[in-house]
């Protein structure tokens, strides 16, 4: 059975920082892409961050240069360090699973329809 767990979130004031881990388990861990997401009330499941099977990434845009997606095969744990928080981040993010298979550069997506398995998420802060 697979199964994603997240774990770190809280809250914190703009300017903090934030690692949210993700422990995957019941595949083979480094042959799929690995997303984050998040999704604040009221608003649309939106991709933070990608990685792919070699440890290529893709980022949307609003967290360049602040959050970094990276994966630990030997624990099957996904990571997304979170830097320079803004109120605007505040929401809950989930980790997922894309198509099985080896996940190039080229398949990474940041689109929900993309993933098939989800944890149930944790929740972010970020006050001003």
């Amino acid at each position: 059975e697979v199964q994603l767990v997240e774990s770190g979130g809280g809250s914190v004031q703009a300017g903090g920082s934030l690692r949210l881990s993700c422990e995957v388990s019941g595949y083979t861990y480094s042959h799929y892409c690995m997303g984050w997401f998040r999704q604040a009330p009221g608003k649309k499941r939106e991709g933070v961050a990608a990685i792919g099977s070699e440890g290529s990434t893709r980022y949307t845009d609003s967290v360049k240069g602040r959050f970094t997606i990276s994966k630990d095969n030997v624990k099957n744990t996904l990571y997304l360090q979170m830097n320079g928080l803004k109120p605007e981040d505040t929401a809950m993010y989930y980790c997922a699973r894309g198509p099985a298979g080896w996940c190039p550069f080229s398949a990474l997506s940041l689109s929900k329809d993309e993933y098939n398995y989800w944890g149930q998420g944790t929740q972010v802060t970020v006050s001003s």
